[in-house]
């Protein structure tokens, strides 16, 4: 049934007592439920319920370690380090995001680093309550296990697609933005693989520093184009630098401890406008620009300009009151997890 939808709930519940079945602690279960739903809620469903069995397996190999908490590294009153030991990261970057909140508030910005994180799926989910309260959210995050984008005029890979994602509050709604620093993402690669499609656009390189359709090059030997693509990716490349010191170089954790496993370097940064200019005076600016934007002309025969997150949260409004259509390639997972730990597999609405 292509047009099939699910029930939120349905989901949520399916998610979170396989994570329980699986072995995680009952609050790291629902973080983890939580913010892959949020993925397909928002669209973004290479990183929403898509990523759930890769997560369950990692707890049976122990690349994911499901209970206890992360270590203090360091710590002042606006920033901390963690060590996150593997722990869950959606349950992570929540309780880095408390954190940074609850400081912010005093000091008008807080900041959590946390190095040794597990995997935190879709970093657009974490950014609407942030915006709701006041606040912006800026999040970002590197694998410092594995490499996917070459530098700029090399061929062979040096680090991940490195997302930034960003959220804050106008008077109508938030702005979110959630941004790899290479043109297509790892997700998105092996799915066209899997679903034996070219992409649209050439976003990656062959083994030669050739641009190409083809995803299959990427394993053999191949990389994704940073940001920018042909003729701008050295703009790209220079941003993905900038997240690998923001990430792993703060956290004190990365590439040259030449770690092993599925991770991430993380880091959260939580801004207070009311400790700044104030908080009517962001939302004047925020509205100002908003404005701006949807009044602006559209292009003949193109669509009116939006903001970012727009289409996210429309997409989450309708899957929240109509239920949830998952990727074809996301139900049949879902149902070898509901035979794994016998569990009823959601049904459609």
């Amino acid at each position: 049934m292509p047009d099939a939808r699910y029930e939120v709930a349905g989901l949520l519940r399916f998610a979170t007592t396989a994570c329980a079945a699986a072995g995680l602690e009952s609050e790291k279960a629902r973080a983890v439920a939580e913010v892959l739903l949020e993925g397909d809620l928002m669209g973004h469903d290479t990183h929403g319920l898509a990523l759930l069995t890769p997560y369950l397996d990692s707890l049976v190999s122990g690349d994911m370690r499901a209970t206890g908490e992360p270590e203090l590294v360091s710590a002042t009153a606006v920033a901390e380090t963690w060590d996150g030991r593997k722990l869950p990261g959606p349950w992570l970057v929540r309780r880095a995001i408390a954190r940074a909140e609850a400081a912010s508030a005093e000091a008008g910005i807080g900041v959590v680093s946390i190095g040794r994180c597990h995997h935190i799926g879709c970093l657009a989910a974490y950014g609407p309550p942030v915006a709701a309260a006041g606040r912006m959210l800026l999040l970002t995050c590197s694998d410092p296990a594995t490499g996917s984008v070459a530098p700029w005029g090399g061929t062979r890979r040096i680090y991940t697609p490195n997302p930034l994602a960003a959220a804050w509050p106008t008077p109508d709604g938030p702005v979110l933005i959630d941004v790899s620093m290479s043109v297509t993402t790892n997700g998105m690669t092996g799915r066209k693989r899997a679903e034996g499609k070219l992409f649209d656009h050439e976003v990656l390189l062959d083994a030669n520093g050739a641009p190409t359709r083809d995803p299959n090059v990427f394993w053999a030997d191949g990389t994704l184009m940073p940001l920018g693509g042909v003729e701008a990716g050295h703009k790209g490349f220079a941003l993905g630098l900038l997240i690998e010191v923001l990430t792993s170089a703060l956290a004190g954790h990365g590439r040259a401890d030449a770690p092993t496993g599925w991770g991430a370097s993380v880091l959260v940064m939580v801004i207070d406008p009311a400790r700044f200019g104030g908080t009517q005076a962001f939302l004047r600016e925020t509205g100002w620009m908003a404005d701006a934007v949807h009044g602006n002309p559209p292009k003949p025969g193109g669509e009116a300009p939006r903001l970012p997150g727009e289409r996210a949260m429309a997409r989450r409004a309708q899957a929240m009151a109509e239920g949830v259509a998952l990727h074809p390639a996301i139900l049949p997972a879902l149902a070898k997890l509901a035979q794994r730990f016998d569990l009823a597999l959601p049904e459609a609405v």
